[in-house]
Formats: C-alpha cells, structure tokens, sequence
C-alpha cells in the first residue's frame, strides 16, 4: 500500500477527528496541479526544526513500541505543512513554533514540557472558537483576499496533533506497533484473536 492510499484510509478511520483544512490538504497530497497554488513555503532554522520533533515525540512517545521520531514524523509534518496547506495554516504553525522557541522549549525538564503543553492544549480550545467564527465570516460580503491575507488558519496544537497522528499510523513502524499486519490478498479465513493479541489491519 502507497502512503498516500494509507492517508486515506487513516483518514476515513478517524472520520470528525480530522479538521477541514487537513482533510483538504489531503486531496492535495501527491496531486501538483492543486501544490502548485501552494506559493509560500516554512523557513524553519535548526531550533525550530528540533522543537516540531521534540512535540511530535510527546504525543507519541517511544515506549516498548516506536515513538513519533523514530518512524520520521517531524519530517512528515514539516513536507505536509509545506506541501499541502495554505498561508494560513504557515502562519499558525510558525507562530506556535515561535512561541515555543520563545519559552526554551527545548531546554525545559519533561515536567515543565508537559505543563508547558498542557497550556497550549487549553489556549487552543478557546483558539478554535476564534477559528471557527472567523470562518463562519467568510459568508458575509467582504474582501477574501484581504481576510486571507491577515487571518490565520488552524491553530498550531491542532495541526501538530492531527499531523503527528497521520504520519505516525500511516508510517510502517507505526503501523506495525499498533496493529497486526496481515497481508492482502490472502487466505480468507475467520482469525480469532489471541490474548493481547492486537487487532488486525489488511
């Protein structure tokens, strides 16, 4: 299976889990006609680059199976950023990955990382408020283009949880830590499911 078949499908898996704007940039994964329109790209120095991984490795964290880093999400997240989203969602991201930079993200302990998160998570829901009556707006009878030019686009909690998740399920290593892989086409047979056992992914 191609990642972009398993991008689908993990999509599909989630159903409402998945905002509008990721659910677009989906279609736009691997089609260039529609990247094309994608004219701004994120400019992330070393430091930024190593606060995307290190938040990426917290929602999924290496345990007895494989954490967000060892199966390449950051980089997974930075291509989808790039590749698949608008100006908007640049401008979120980049101005949660700044404020990060600003705390000394990376040289805070675990705990403080953790409470650090935390607050974002509950700043974001008051985010997504804003977010979504800034889109309601888009009815009224003003300048798109110059409301997409100042507004931003989902919040940066928002779009690293929902990145880490897909580039985490749809990768093989993660894949394999969560699921019992069998391969199809194959024999059809009624599988009954050990002890423990994980559940099964064709």
């Amino acid at each position: 299976m191609h990642r972009r078949e398993a991008l689908a499908k993990v999509s599909l898996l989630l159903g409402g889990a998945l905002s509008g704007p990721t659910l677009m940039a989906l279609g736009r994964l691997g089609n260039p006609a529609a990247a094309a329109t994608l004219r701004d790209k994120l400019n992330l120095s070393t430091q930024q680059k190593q606060i995307i991984a290190e938040v990426a490795e917290m929602i999924i964290p290496r345990t007895d199976t494989v954490g967000a880093k060892d199966v390449g999400v950051p980089a997974f997240i930075e291509m989808m950023i790039n590749d698949c989203y608008y100006a908007p969602e640049h401008r979120s991201f980049m101005a949660g990955v700044t404020e990060l930079e600003g705390l000394k993200f990376l040289q805070m302990s675990s705990a403080q990382k953790t409470d650090t998160l935390k607050q974002i998570e509950q700043k974001t829901k008051e985010q997504m408020k804003a977010y979504n009556a800034q889109t309601i707006k888009f009815g009224d009878n003003q300048d798109l283009e110059s409301m997409n030019a100042v507004k931003l686009g989902l919040p940066f909690w928002r779009l690293m949880k929902e990145l880490t998740l897909l580039g985490y399920y749809t990768s093989e290593g993660g894949m394999k830590a969560s699921f019992e892989y069998v391969p199809s086409p194959g024999k059809l047979e009624l599988t009954k499911l050990k002890p423990g056992q994980k559940t099964i992914v064709y």
